[in-house]
This record gives C-alpha cells, structure tokens and sequence, in this order.
C-alpha cells in the first residue's frame, strides 16, 4: 500500500502547534540549528529486507499478521517507513532469502517508493534446499576446499545480484568458529578465510566495498574466526582499499568500548559501516537504543568527530543499517523506533560542543569534558528530529500516524493473517 499525501498532512496540521513550541524552546541553544536540521534531513538508514517479518528464537517464532510474503511486499513495506520518517530510504537484501525474480521490475518497483538497494548479504551460516555441501563445520574457512569453493561461488552470485539492483557493497558475516578446545587449527582457519575472501575480493568491480563483518561468538562458542575488530581489521588491511571492518553493535563481549573501536578503524580508514541495535545480555537483536542510548550518543559522538576529521559526507561516507529481530513487536514500529534512536543519538552528537570539548580534553579537564558531552546528552532534541522529518515531508510522530491510520490492520486485509515473512 501507498500512503496519500493527505493523511501525513492532516497528521501534521494538528499537532503542529505543538511541535512548534517544543522545536522553538530547543533550537534557541542550537547556535548551528541550519547545519543541525540539514545534516538531519540527508541523513537515512538503510532497511535490512529480513526484518519486515516477526523475528524469533531458537525456542519459538510468533508471526504476526500482515507480514510481507514477497521481496516486492518487501519493497512496500520500507516504502511505507520512509513515507512515515522520510529516513528509510534503502532496502539491504539477504540472499538467498530475497532474490530478485526480475531485475528490472524490482527497481522499478522500488524506485516508486524512493528507495535504493544497499549492501547485499550472503548467507552461509544456513544450508539452503538442494545444496550440494554443508557448512556446519563452516565455510570460507572449511577444511574442504570443496565447501569453500561452494561458499565463494555463492558470494560472488550475491554479488551478480546486487551489480543488477544497484548495489554498491558486498556484506559477509561467518558462523565459521569452534565449539570446542582442539576443534580447529586457528592458524589454518583464518588464512583459509582469508584465502577465500581474496577470490571474492577479485569478483569485486572499482567500484564496490567489501564489508567484513565480526562476531564474538554464536553459533559457535569457543571461537570465532572472525572474532573480533582486529581480526576483520587485519583482513581487511591484507585485503585491499577496497574492503572495510563492519561494526555490528550487538557482536561484542559485554562492556566492550565500541566507541572506541570506533574511533581507531575510523582513524585507519578501515570503518564501513554499521548494524545498528541494541542488547543487554548478548546480540540480543533488541530496538536501537532501548538499552543503552547513552552509548549509542558516545559512538556518534566518536563518529562525527572523526568523520569531520577526515571531510567525510556523514550521509554517505559510511554504511548505515538496521539489524534486528521485532520478536514480540509490530516489526514497523519496531524499525522506526530504531530509525528515531539513531538519529536521536545523531542530532546529540551534531550539538555537541566540539571547541569547548577539545579544549577541555588538552587542559585534561575531566569535569568538564562530562559536562559538556552530558549537556548534549541531555537535551531533548527530539523536536529537531521531527521537525527536519517534516521539513523533508514526513510525520511528527511516524509511530502514531501509523497506528491512527490503521496500516496493520489493512496490510493483514490484503495479506492474510497467517503470513510469514523469510528472515530471522
């Protein structure tokens, strides 16, 4: 479904007044509010297409209605967000779940709803129906080369795909690892990975990125062979200009200093881009910053200094994601209370104080290098987010207007009750 014009604006008009209050009382301490609302304005996040259905665990799935059947339904569903929060405007696709039957049709289709194709996404921590060889003893490092040839071949056909819909980057993610002492040769396992990437890295065109992503451990628990930022880092140095360390937020061991991992690979030019979501306990897949938003203010924080640093555009210099698993709710609303933390968290960091925090930071300062990042944390910036949403022809409040207008209950009227979409 499409969402009329009028519906946003009639959503709009009454609760203007308000909005107008609450934006006038927080920009008259903004002193760059232009710079502020226009960075804002450019700012989106792309949409993974394995997110649009109800997520699960291991011990369940619980699918809720509505659910896009289809990568077009899909292509609906982040047009339908975008028109809400004018801040989605890319799909990230994951094949083999969301393979394209027509080129063509599929940037046609999504090109009607403004969106763009991000990062492709292999898969081979799952074996897909009628596939030749395993990976559950891994891929890209398997001690087979016939497993590893399977799994770079699969790779390169991601590739293929994304080169058709637009796509400018390869995303991979392994579940390569070891459950158990003694199970792997680490030495091996990582050169036969890095091996393996090499062939996928010549499959690469000029203008293309390799995203080398990292996890702590899950599915395997005793190592991961791209455990960590160094690991994709070190990869990523051996592989070449054109290959990146992409930075999951929920891949880490418990209190680890992300912004800080953040700020070096930024520094070396080796960061990508980002996964954005949230966790308590582990990769909980959970709402961008429903746990821990005060560190999601200090990696934006670290990320709009060190992108100032380098002249980097903050909209298109690095690749920026959602990755979640809605498992208890309305995937939709979940996705845009995601999109609103992330630019919550970004408008924060646009405001902070950057002289007066350097300063401090020389003088060695501590108290006040608190202050000044807590004051910025602080603020309620929320009406300078909603209203460069408007500004760029979204909602106030994309969340409400999609409950006021009743968008779940007609997405199940056309789509079914029972509906699962594929994903996590």
């Amino acid at each position: 479904m499409q969402l009329d014009r009028s519906v946003i604006d009639g959503h709009n008009q009454q609760r203007i007044k308000e909005h107008q209050r609450k934006f006038e009382f927080v920009s008259a301490d903004v002193a760059n509010l232009d710079e502020v609302l226009q960075k804002l304005t450019a700012f989106n996040i792309a949409i993974p297409s394995w997110a649009l259905g109800t997520g699960g665990t291991r011990f369940g799935r619980f699918s809720g209605g509505g659910e896009p059947r289809n990568l077009e339904e899909k292509i609906e569903d982040v047009g339908l967000l975008h028109a809400l929060n004018r801040s989605s405007g890319a799909i990230s696709l994951h094949i083999p779940w969301d393979i394209p039957k027509d080129y063509k049709a599929t940037r046609e289709l999504a090109a009607q709803y403004g969106i763009q194709f991000d990062a492709v996404n292999s898969n081979t921590f799952q074996d897909q129906p009628g596939q030749a060889l395993s990976y559950k003893f891994g891929s890209l490092h398997h001690v087979d080369p016939k497993v590893r040839k399977q799994a770079v071949e699969h790779n390169i056909e991601v590739i293929r795909h994304g080169v058709e819909l637009g796509s400018k980057a390869l995303t991979v993610w392994l579940a390569d690892g070891s459950s158990f002492p003694g199970q792997l040769n680490f030495r091996k396992a990582f050169q036969r990975t890095l091996e393996s990437l090499q062939e996928i890295y010549q499959a690469l065109h000029a203008d293309w990125k390799m995203l080398i992503e990292y996890k702590a451990f899950e599915p395997s628990f005793y190592s991961t062979t791209i455990g960590d930022w160094g690991q994709s880092f070190t990869l990523a140095n051996k592989l070449g200009p054109k290959a990146y360390t992409l930075v999951d937020l929920g891949h880490h061991l418990a209190n680890a200093n992300i912004e800080q991992i953040v700020s070096l690979l930024l520094m070396e030019g080796k960061l990508g881009g980002f996964h954005f979501n949230d966790s308590k306990y582990a990769d909980d897949d959970l709402t961008a910053g429903s746990i821990k938003p005060y560190q999601l203010f200090l990696i934006f924080n670290e990320l709009v200094e060190g992108m100032d640093a380098r002249g980097m555009d903050h909209a298109t210099g690095l690749g920026w994601m959602i990755d979640a698993s809605h498992n208890l709710k309305d995937p939709l609303e979940d996705l845009m209370q995601s999109v609103e933390a992330i630019k919550i968290a970004y408008a924060q960091a646009l405001i902070v104080d950057r002289d007066a925090l350097n300063t401090a930071q020389e003088q060695n300062d501590v108290t006040q290098c608190q202050e000044i990042l807590q004051q910025a944390f602080r603020t309620d910036v929320r009406p300078l987010v909603a209203q460069a949403r408007m500004t760029a022809g979204g909602a106030l409040d994309p969340v409400q207007l999609f409950r006021e207008a009743g968008i779940r209950k007609t997405l199940i009227g056309s789509r079914g009750e029972k509906t699962v979409a594929t994903g996590l």
